[in-house]
C-alpha cells in the first residue's frame, strides 16, 4: 500500500496546437481564377472554321486592317525618296502581294499561327540611311532616285535576309527562347502593343473630326450594341469594324465634298480628305509583281549592315506577336522549335521581298492579331483566305487603291482597340507566376519602364533624316544600334531575359518555369502536335531541325 500511495503518476503530454492559419479573406469575398492555359470565350479556336461566307468578310476585315499600315509606310517614305503617286501605288501593290505570300507561308510550314505578316516599321533607319545617301547625288529625274533607292534596298534585303534564314533554321533563335519565362514574356507581349502606341491616338490626331467618332462608334457598336439582341450579338462582334469604316469613311467623303477642307493646312488635307491619296488615278488596272522588278539590286555593306539589325528587331517584334497571337487563337505557347522555324522562314519570306523590289521587310502584324480578341474568332483558315484578298488587290491595282484611299486616322482609331487588347493580352501571362514575389515585381517593372523608356529616349533624340543618338564615325554602326535600342519589344527581351536569369533565378516556381517548361519542347505537351504539326504529314518529309 505503502508503494502505492507514495507512487506520482508523471503530467500528461503536452499537446501543442499550431496556431490557426489567417483566413484567406479573398475567398470570402468572392471567387478567385484558376490559371487558364486557354481562353475559354473565343467561338472559332485556330483549327476551327466559321461558315464560308463568315470566313470570307471576316478575312476582308483582316486584309483591311492590315492595309492600313501599308499605307502608312509608302506614304512616309516614298515621297522621300523621289517617288510620285504612280511610284507609290506599285510599292503598295508589292508590299501587299509579299505580305500575302508571306502571310500563307506562315500559316502553312512556319509558325501555324493565324498571323498576318504585314510591312514592319523597324525598317525606317537603314531606310533613311540609303535616302540620304542619294539625296545630294544628281540624277536626271526624282524618279531615277527613286528607282536608285529601291534597288539599293533590293540588295540590302537579300543579303540581311540570310541572318534571320541561319538564326531560325540553326535553331540559334529558339535556344534563345529557351531562356524565356512568364516574367520575360509578359513584357515582351505588352510592349509589342504598348510601343506602337505613335500609331493611335497621335495618328488619329492628326484629323480628330473622323478619327474619334471612328474610335467611338466602334466601340459603341462593337460592345455595347451588341447586346441588344441575341442576332446583333453575333453579328456586331465580328463584323462591327466593317461597318463602322464603311460609315466614317463615307462621313469623311461628305465633308470633303462640302468643302469642309478647302481651306485647311495641308496637313490637314492628306489627313482628312479622301481625294488626296491620288492612288486610284495612277494605280494600273492589271500589274503582277515581278523579281527585279526596279533592276538590278545594288549591295553596299554599310546599308546591308544597318539592314541586318532591322531584321533582328523585326525577329524579335515577331517572336512577341506569336505568344499573343497564340494566346488569343486558343493554342498553347508555341514551343521553341516552332520559334525557330517561324523566324528562319521569315527570313526566307524576307529574301522574297528582296527579289520582287519590296519596300521594306515583313514581321508579324500586331494589330492583325488584335483582330483575333476583338471578333473572338482565332482561326487560322480566315487569317490563310486573308491572303487571297491581298493577293487579288496587289494584282487589279484600281480596286486595291480604291480602299486605300481610306483616311488613315480612321486606320488610328481601328489600332487604338487592337493594339491594347494584344497589349493586355500579355498581362494575361502573368497568372502562371507568383504575383506576390518582390522578386517577380522588380523584373516585371524595370522591363516594361525600360522597355519604353529607352526607346523613346531613342525616337525622341533621332532627327528627321535618321541620325540616332550614338553618332559613330561608322554609319552602319549607328544604324545597329539606334535601330535596336528605338525597339520597346527588343529591348523588354534584352532586359527581362537578362533580369530574370541572373537575380536569384534558383526560384523556378515564383518565375513559372515547372508551367513554361513542357511548351519549350515538342514532346513536352500533348497539345503542341494538334496546334502546330504541318499540314498533310508533310513532316514526314522535311528534315528534323524545321519540326
Amino acid at each position: 500500500m505503502g508503494e502505492t500511495e507514495n507512487h506520482q503518476h508523471p503530467p500528461p503530454p503536452q499537446v501543442v496546437v499550431p496556431p490557426a492559419a489567417p483566413p484567406n479573406l479573398a475567398l470570402s469575398r468572392g471567387p478567385t481564377w484558376a490559371p487558364a492555359e486557354q481562353l475559354h470565350q473565343l467561338q472559332y479556336c485556330i483549327h476551327s472554321n466559321p461558315s464560308w461566307p463568315q470566313a470570307l468578310l471576316l478575312a476582308f476585315q483582316h486584309y483591311i486592317v492590315n492595309l492600313g499600315t501599308t499605307v502608312l509606310i509608302a506614304n512616309t517614305f516614298v515621297p522621300r525618296m523621289g517617288g510620285d503617286h504612280g511610284d507609290k501605288a506599285r510599292v503598295i501593290q508589292g508590299l501587299l502581294f509579299m505580305s500575302g505570300i508571306n502571310t500563307l507561308l506562315q500559316t502553312l510550314i512556319g509558325s501555324r499561327l493565324p498571323t498576318v505578316m504585314g510591312a514592319s516599321f523597324a525598317y525606317t533607319l537603314p531606310l533613311l540611311s540609303i535616302i540620304n545617301d542619294y539625296t545630294d547625288e544628281a540624277f536626271a529625274s526624282e524618279h531615277d532616285r527613286f528607282v536608285r533607292g529601291m534597288r539599293t534596298i533590293q540588295g540590302s534585303l537579300i543579303v540581311s535576309s540570310f541572318v534571320n534564314i541561319i538564326l531560325g533554321y540553326g535553331r540559334a533563335w529558339g535556344e534563345l527562347t529557351r531562356f524565356f519565362s512568364p516574367i520575360v514574356v509578359v513584357p515582351l507581349v505588352c510592349l509589342v502593343g504598348l510601343g506602337l502606341f505613335a500609331r493611335g491616338f497621335p495618328l488619329l490626331g492628326n484629323c480628330v473630326e473622323i478619327g474619334l467618332p471612328m474610335l467611338i462608334l466602334l466601340v459603341i457598336s462593337q460592345q455595347y450594341m451588341k447586346r441588344i439582341h441575341s442576332r446583333a450579338n453575333l453579328i456586331l462582334e465580328r463584323f462591327a469594324l466593317l461597318f463602322c469604316i464603311g460609315i466614317i469613311w463615307a462621313f469623311a467623303a461628305i465633308l470633303t465634298v462640302s468643302g469642309a477642307y478647302n481651306n485647311v493646312k495641308t496637313a490637314t488635307k492628306q489627313s482628312c480628305r479622301t481625294d488626296q491619296s491620288f492612288l486610284i488615278s495612277s494605280a494600273p488596272w492589271i500589274k503582277i509583281p515581278y523579281p527585279f522588278q526596279w533592276g538590278t539590286p545594288i549591295f553596299r555593306a554599310s546599308h546591308v549592315f544597318g539592314m541586318i539589325g532591322a531584321a533582328l528587331v523585326s525577329s524579335a517584334e515577331s517572336t512577341g506577336t506569336f505568344f499573343a497571337a497564340a494566346r488569343l487563337s486558343g493554342a498553347t505557347a508555341p514551343p521553341a522549335h516552332v520559334l525557330s522555324r517561324s523566324i528562319g522562314l521569315q527570313g526566307v519570306g524576307m529574301l522574297l521581298e528582296g527579289l520582287f523590289g519590296s519596300l521594306v521587310g515583313t514581321t508579324a502584324s500586331v494589330e492583325n492579331v488584335g483582330l483575333l480578341g476583338l471578333t473572338h474568332i482565332g482561326s487560322r483558315r480566315v487569317v490563310q483566305i486573308s491572303t487571297a484578298f491581298m493577293i487579288f488587290f496587289s494584282v487589279f491595282g484600281k480596286f486595291g487603291a480604291f480602299f486605300a484611299s481610306i483616311p488613315l486616322p480612321i486606320f488610328a482609331a481601328i489600332y487604338c482597340i487592337l493594339l491594347g487588347i494584344v497589349a493586355a493580352s500579355g498581362i494575361t501571362f502573368i497568372q502562371f507566376t507568383n504575383n506576390n514575389s518582390m522578386r517577380n515585381i522588380y523584373v516585371l517593372g524595370v522591363s516594361l519602364f525600360l522597355g519604353l523608356s529607352i526607346p523613346q529616349y531613342f525616337v525622341a533624340n533621332t532627327t528627321y533624316d535618321g541620325h540616332g543618338p550614338v553618332r559613330t564615325n561608322a554609319g552602319w554602326f549607328n544604324d545597329i544600334l539606334n535601330t535596336i535600342f528605338s525597339s520597346p519589344a527588343t529591348v523588354a527581351i534584352i532586359v527581362g531575359t537578362l533580369l530574370d536569369n541572373t537575380l536569384e533565378a534558383k526560384h523556378v516556381d515564383d518565375r513559372g518555369v515547372p508551367w513554361w517548361k513542357p511548351f519549350q519542347h515538342s514532346k513536352g505537351d500533348v497539345r503542341t502536335e494538334e496546334f502546330y504539326s504541318y499540314p498533310l504529314r508533310l513532316n514526314e518529309y522535311m528534315p528534323t531541325r524545321f519540326f
